[in-house]
């Protein structure tokens, strides 16, 4: 999400970043860059029209003309606007409302409501610790109740059975009335969506949220519609009390006009967006990382989140005191698996660069390389070698090759390749191999923490050949 916009703005921003002297000339040019970016990124006109007018406004005043360095007080500027425009805080959920609190999901048809619901529900389920109860309250559409109880069984939440010959608004109470008697914290009630905002539509949900009084009504919305994104939000909110939007296929719009138009538009907050077909691709909406993101600055806090959930924190505080005692020696291959299927459990290099400061450009490089296919083809080499093998590489000879690439369905160059690079990163683990390396590493990531680009140079943690490795460090730093 945000490539090009980022492209764009990282590079009309470039221009301006140096200078030790802004003038209305250069700010100028700068801006009708910048302006050009969004248009392009298809945010709407009008959000564009104030973005770029605050920014002036701010730039030709008294706050930059007194800086010592008016290009980084410039880019700060910008990044404050844009935070702004974004939403400035990350709004949750109201989960503090008498249980059990009801969520109704609103959209049209095709957006992902139904698996954004199960989405949901996992993120209640896993991060808020709460008991969650999902119904479909589609009857239009009996593939939809049946989807919803298939995701249900997957997210392992609970499914309120409903049928296509009951009243939506029947449905939702009766689920409702179960979770009372069953102690359920959370009841998400999936709606029926329509290809096109039509009358009986809108009667329909307002009918059913005037029912149900729900706690939260999320409107369900696709990214990559753009504009439009915006626009169908305000329609569905000048019928709905709406309290908050999820934006889903975020991952397949590298423009990202949506999310900066639809909060200026119709006033309500993105509460969170969805980045994958995975039911775990589900993020909460912080306006300030997406803003760093979009400017190329990373975001750590993040990816520390994220190295927090998927990490398995007993392997890694065993792989660190192993790296430890033997100065780096012991890093063998069983170890190189691990990191490969912690780093697909964080989804891959492209994934992780994209939250790394300075390299969010080469996200989408990386995956073009089909790393995820080589990190497939690396596991099975590794996963036909005996445990012998793998702790100790340097016993393969011409027949153990042969057997291994045979199994593994690869080829001596593919093995030949993967020794290499077991090679690499072992002399990596050498280099950190002491207590005093691994607490320079440790040190390194708690002074990443800010977010911000000059705290985090260098090759992203986990990237084969890189010297980091994504370790859970005992203390998150910011917790």
């Amino acid at each position: 999400m945000f490539d090009n916009l980022q492209e764009r703005l990282s590079r009309s921003l470039k221009k301006i970043s140096g200078q030790s002297k802004i003038t209305e000339d250069n700010i100028k040019d700068t801006l009708r860059e910048v302006r050009l970016s969004l248009l392009e990124a298809d945010v709407a006109l009008p959000v564009v029209k104030i973005f770029i007018d605050r920014v002036r406004e701010r730039a030709t005043g008294q706050e930059v003309s007194t800086s010592l360095s008016p290009g980084q007080q410039f880019l700060k500027i910008v990044q404050s606007e844009l935070v702004d425009i974004l939403g400035n805080s990350f709004e949750g959920l109201n989960l503090a409302a008498k249980p059990p609190v009801v969520i109704l999901m609103a959209g049209l048809q095709g957006v992902g409501k139904t698996t954004s619901t199960a989405k949901l529900a996992l993120y209640l389920r896993e991060r808020e610790k709460k008991k969650v109860l999902v119904v479909s309250a589609d009857v239009y559409r009996p593939a939809a109740i049946k989807q919803l109880e298939t995701l249900a069984a997957e997210v392992q939440v609970e499914f309120f059975a409903s049928d296509i010959s009951q009243k939506p608004l029947a449905i939702a109470k009766s689920a409702i009335d179960h979770a009372k008697k069953q102690f359920i914290d959370v009841v998400l009630v999936d709606t029926a969506g329509r290809l096109a905002i039509d009358q009986d539509m809108m009667a329909e949900i307002e009918s059913l949220q005037r029912g149900v009084s729900p706690t939260e009504t999320l409107f369900v919305v696709d990214a990559m519609t753009g504009q439009d994104a915006a626009n169908t939000a305000q329609a569905f909110n000048e019928v709905l009390d709406l309290t908050g939007v999820i934006l889903t296929k975020a991952d397949g719009d590298a423009r990202g006009g949506a999310a900066l138009s639809v909060r200026q538009i119709t006033g309500k907050p993105i509460k969170f967006i969805g980045v994958g077909e995975k039911t775990d691709a589900l993020e909460p909406y912080h306006p300030d990382r997406i803003a760093s993101r979009i400017l190329g600055m990373g975001d750590v806090l993040s990816l520390v989140e994220e190295i927090e959930r998927n990490v398995d924190h007993d392997k890694a505080q065993k792989l660190a005191k192993k790296i430890t005692r033997s100065k780096g020696k012991g890093f063998d291959l069983e170890d190189m698996r691990d990191q490969f299927v912690q780093m697909r459990n964080m989804g891959g290099m492209g994934a992780l660069a994209d939250k790394l400061p300075g390299v969010g450009n080469m996200s989408q490089m990386l995956e073009q390389k089909d790393t995820q296919s080589q990190f497939k083809r690396m596991e099975s080499i590794i996963n036909s070698m005996t445990p012998k093998e793998r702790g100790n590489p340097d016993i393969l000879n011409g027949s153990r090759k042969r057997r291994i690439t045979q199994g593994s369905g690869t080829s001596i160059q593919d093995l030949g390749r993967l020794l290499k690079q077991h090679k690499q990163m072992q002399k990596m683990m050498k280099k950190m191999g002491s207590a005093k390396g691994m607490g320079r590493m440790m040190k390194a990531m708690e002074g990443a923490s800010g977010g911000q680009a000059p705290g985090m140079q260098g090759q992203a943690p986990g990237l084969p050949g890189s010297p980091g490795l994504p370790f859970a460090p005992k203390k998150n730093p910011f917790s």
